[in-house]
């Protein structure tokens, strides 16, 4: 029977994004071609398709995950692939039994990606920066395009810290410039980019976020 999953996107030349996954609400998942390695940025849906696409690209060296709502079928990737766990510490709970690689602040993956970490959405919410193609930030589900394709902060009826998130906001507006940080790629409402594969010019588009409005925000669904 012929399967009906949907190749993964290229973004970039060592880019790909795959089809949005149910087991972790509908996220997005990416994956990074590395020299030392390639990183998967939270959990694809793993089936056949997916494991035949990592072995084509070389394998998994590390699964990093922005947040606790990503983890998915954690457990059979890294059983499958043998590649490193990286979670930021106040989530680790979560994998109990399983050997993953902790942070607190930032943690080191690769000479070209760093990960952030960004609480609010959840309190171990992350960020992955990878420094190529005019810095790109995997956001997780710390910063979603909104209808009309903007990033923007989402306040849910889960978000753990709203005041925390939007801190964690100011810092990355903080940390990057408009030439180190050029496009962002969402963990979910990819729908909303409307065919494009990235939300570019980041950094002005966050930018133009208003913290103080957006603090006063009630929470949606």
């Amino acid at each position: 029977m012929p399967t009906t999953t949907k190749p993964p996107r290229p973004i970039f030349d060592t880019l790909y994004a795959f089809p949005p996954n149910r087991d972790i609400a509908g996220g997005t998942a990416y994956l990074i071609l590395e020299e030392g390695g390639n990183v998967l940025v939270d959990c694809p849906a793993w089936d056949e398709p997916t494991r035949s696409f990592l072995q084509e690209q070389g394998g998994v060296k590390q699964l990093f995950l922005t947040h606790r709502g990503a983890i998915g079928q954690v457990k059979a990737i890294q059983q499958e692939t043998g590649c490193e766990v990286v979670i930021q510490e106040q989530e680790a709970y979560l994998l109990p039994q399983m050997a993953v690689t902790t942070f607190q602040q930032e943690i080191r993956l690769s000479p070209h990606s760093l990960a952030i970490w960004t609480p609010g959405h959840s309190p171990g919410s992350a960020c992955l920066y990878h420094d190529r193609h005019g810095g790109i930030l995997f956001t997780g589900r710390h910063l979603l395009p909104n209808q009309q394709g903007n990033p923007v902060p989402l306040r849910i009826a889960k978000t753990f810290h709203w005041h925390r998130q939007l801190k964690s906001l100011g810092a990355l507006r903080d940390r990057f410039t408009p030439e180190t940080l050029q496009f962002l790629c969402p963990g979910a409402n990819t729908g909303f980019l409307r065919g494009e594969r990235s939300i570019d010019r980041a950094y002005d588009r966050l930018s133009q976020l208003d913290l103080e409005a957006l603090r006063l925000q009630k929470p949606g669904l």
